[in-house]
């Protein structure tokens, strides 16, 4: 039987490349590859090891004609085409967990670095100027520490803080109030944080939820004096509106690893004497390095080896037994999910995912993580299956399943119950003729497929609601591709799922909102 070969297109350590030899997988180190000379090589490799540096877009996948794996040594895929590649059927891994600790200790060494202008000082005395009066620092002792984020990366950030004798508040719409209390924070609403806050650090990933969290209008909100550092990742922060409040001094100091644009040649906040920068090193330690690069060789070999699926990002973790019958219920999993996801705007407590006929008596663990990646994925882009029931547990949800042999009305149904500080919601679904059906939700039944750009419109079932909506999407230029409907009664609580061309941008969807008698209007993806 031939070896595997895998391509390494970024530096890992020795160690890392000893474990494909010593497991019998074929490799070959080509770095520093440019676009043109990476396709002209990658399909020749089963799989790819790489870091930051090397970019598989759509047009090195498309080239990829053997490859069955490409694994990044960290978190972060921005660099990898992951459409692309599940359409190829080639499964996407990452390390989630390898950088962690380092990453936070870079934040709180940023904190330092702001809160005594070290690097400043620094330049000023090798300068022999001895300005020991113009820096005058502040101490982090007694301070209040706000953490936009309070996952695996922002938990570890604030025990450090809290060993510093800071107080630690955090937002995070995942974070419970049991999980809270467990890692020593208080959890507080996004402007309960801004005001309060002494300094402000962010560990969220960059999602359409969390671009420019800090905005113009958020960092006005924030304490004069405040320190600001983001080590997560560019786009959190609206740069320029931080540079104006820098110079206004309203904002003392801001420290920053990552940028919108990288690498970071020009910014909005570089030559202000208050930032520190740094050149995204949240990752560079030699211990983080090693980790991550074991750990990406060790998943690359078992996949090739032995078809294991480990911290895959497009991939669930089932055996080949088992994937012709759990492949169609997983993707439901995953959908539902992700309707429920999309729908929820507070903090979860509880997931609780039912099954019912058929399907309870399959091995449900695929799809409760698949169910569970859907409902998280909306706040937190990189969550995959394998993860996902991990920072469940670390943000304190409460996870639980249930089997019941028969269905009332299906051979198969799925329902996916999220409880939140204000109550519940339920989604149900299932499985006809291999496709997701969606077929109820707030206790309506109704029978809709998923379309990749949707909105769900919650009314009052009225006469003309039908014909309203249509003139608003027509008028926007949006064509309607499904309409479904479910209603308790005349007059009563209805929904409509509508399955759209173009997904509806904020004015419309503020339109829609203001017909008579709608009680709620959403845009949904899939």
């Amino acid at each position: 039987m031939t070896a595997p070969r895998v391509l390494i297109a970024d530096k890992l350590s020795p160690a890392a490349v000893d474990i494909f030899k010593n497991r019998g997988v074929d490799f070959d180190i080509k770095t520093g590859l440019s676009k043109d000379e990476l396709i002209a090589v990658i399909g020749d490799y089963d799989g790819i090891a790489i870091r930051s540096g090397a970019k598989l877009d759509k047009d090195v996948i498309a080239a990829a004609h053997k490859l069955r794996v490409i694994a990044r040594a960290g978190i972060g895929v921005d660099n990898v085409d992951i459409p692309a590649a599940t359409a190829k059927g080639i499964v996407v891994m990452n390390t989630p967990f390898g950088n962690s600790i380092t990453t936070a200790e870079h934040a709180i060494a940023m904190m330092f670095a702001l809160a005594r202008q070290i690097p400043a000082a620094d330049v000023s005395t090798q300068a022999g100027k001895w300005e020991k009066n113009r820096f005058m620092g502040v101490e982090l002792y007694a301070k209040t520490l706000g953490l936009i984020g309070a996952g695996n990366i922002g938990s570890i950030v604030a025990d450090r803080a809290l060993g510093l004798k800071m107080k630690v508040v955090a937002y995070d719409p995942f974070l419970s109030p049991e999980r809270a209390v467990e890692i020593g924070v208080e959890k507080v609403e996004l402007d309960d944080l801004l005001a309060r806050a002494d300094v402000i650090t962010l560990h969220t990933p960059l999602t359409d939820k969390t671009r420019n969290i800090l905005s113009a209008e958020n960092l006005a909100k924030t304490k004069k004096g405040v320190l600001i550092v983001n080590c997560a990742r560019g786009g959190l922060v609206d740069e320029v509106a931080l540079r104006k409040l820098l110079d206004e001094g309203h904002v003392a100091g801001a420290g920053f690893d990552v940028f919108v644009t990288e690498p970071a040649k020009e910014n909005p906040l570089f030559g202000s004497d208050k930032v520190v920068a740094t050149p995204h090193l949240g990752a560079s330690t030699s211990e983080a390095q090693e980790n991550v690069a074991l750990q990406v060789a060790e998943q690359v070999s078992d996949y090739l080896l032995t078809g294991a699926v480990t911290n895959a990002l497009n991939s669930p973790s089932i055996t080949a037994e088992e994937a012709p019958k759990l492949k169609p219920f997983v993707a439901l999993a995953e959908k539902i999910g992700a309707l429920a996801g999309q729908m929820v705007d507070f903090g979860i407590k509880a997931i609780d995912i039912a099954y019912e006929g058929e399907v309870s008596n399959l091995n449900v663990k695929p799809m409760t993580s698949a169910a569970l990646a859907g409902v998280l994925k909306p706040m937190l882009a990189e969550i995959n299956m394998v993860s996902a029931p991990a920072v469940a547990k670390e943000r304190g949800v409460t996870v639980s399943e249930s089997r019941q042999e028969v269905s009332p009305t299906y051979d198969s149904l799925m329902r996916v119950t999220i409880t939140t500080e204000k109550g519940k919601r339920a989604f149900a679904g299932t499985v006809i003729a291999g496709a997701p059906r969606i077929v109820e939700v707030k206790g309506m039944e109704l029978d809709a497929g998923f379309s990749p750009a949707m909105l769900y419109i919650n009314n009052l079932d009225k006469p003309g609601f039908i014909g309203a909506l249509g003139m608003l999407l027509g008028e926007a230029g949006v064509n309607i591709a499904t309409f479904n409907l479910g209603r308790m009664a005349a007059d009563e609580d209805a929904i409509a799922l509508v399955g759209v061309d173009q997904a509806p941008d904020a004015a419309l969807l503020a339109k829609i909102q203001a017909l008579p008698h709608v009680k709620e209007a959403r845009a949904l993806t899939f």
